[in-house]
């Protein structure tokens, strides 16, 4: 496992949190990126949470002409034909350190949130369907399934039910719909229940998604 920490930052909100969100952001964006929307929350005080939201590596995006930018794995082109799987497993292993880091601090597993947006909510998928001990939950915004053919093999018994939110916006011009509700059925038809909403947006989050997440993470940390 790697063991070279992702720099991240972390917001509390309250003492002594008891569960922690892990939340990956999108291509080219940062760790600051969803810091803002800790407060938008309004989780109860009863409910201290770590929110820790890593920086991506700064890496070459060939469908950004070979650009540097914060990105979790490469982007080869549209679609999702090819996909860069190494880049994949290696921000998959940097999230696991992340997980490891937080049980360490006395967090357990099934108190920890996977969570991202676009790039970010396919790492989430490529860590938490593979990881071995049971998580909180999984929430997967703006986002797809990757590597979708080896999730069969390779996904873990532990997480087998665990509580996936997605959400997507109809006018989404960067990821479109249809290949999320694809990825919705593939997880469906491998057993895995689906909370599913979708809102009148682009490729990016609006208020009525914020209350949806904060009730999803309620119910699932309460």
């Amino acid at each position: 496992m790697d063991t070279n920490f992702l720099e991240t930052i972390e917001v509390e909100t309250g003492a002594r949190p008891s569960a922690t969100v892990i939340w990956m952001h999108g291509l080219g964006a940062d760790g600051h990126d969803f810091e803002p929307i800790v407060p938008e929350l309004r989780l109860p005080p009863s409910l201290p949470v770590r929110f820790i939201f890593p920086h991506a590596p700064i890496r070459k995006v060939t469908l950004n002409m070979g650009m540097a930018m914060r990105a979790w794995y490469d982007i080869l082109e549209l679609g999702g034909v090819r996909e860069d799987g190494e880049g994949l497993r290696m921000a998959q292993e940097s999230i696991e350190a992340l997980i490891a880091r937080e049980e360490s601090r006395g967090v357990a597993a099934d108190r920890i949130v996977l969570a991202g947006f676009s790039q970010g909510g396919a790492v989430t998928f490529q860590a938490g369907l593979r990881h071995p001990s049971r998580l909180a939950g999984l929430m997967a915004l703006s986002t797809y399934l990757p590597l979708a053919g080896t999730v069969e093999d390779e996904r873990h018994e532990s997480n087998r039910d665990v509580p996936i939110f997605m959400a997507h916006g109809t006018a989404d011009p960067m990821i479109a719909i249809g290949r999320a509700q694809q990825s919705r059925k593939m997880l469906e038809a491998l057993g895995y229940a689906v909370e599913w909403h979708e809102y009148p947006m682009p490729h990016s989050v609006c208020p009525q998604e914020i209350g949806d997440i904060s009730e999803w993470l309620v119910r699932i940390l309460k």
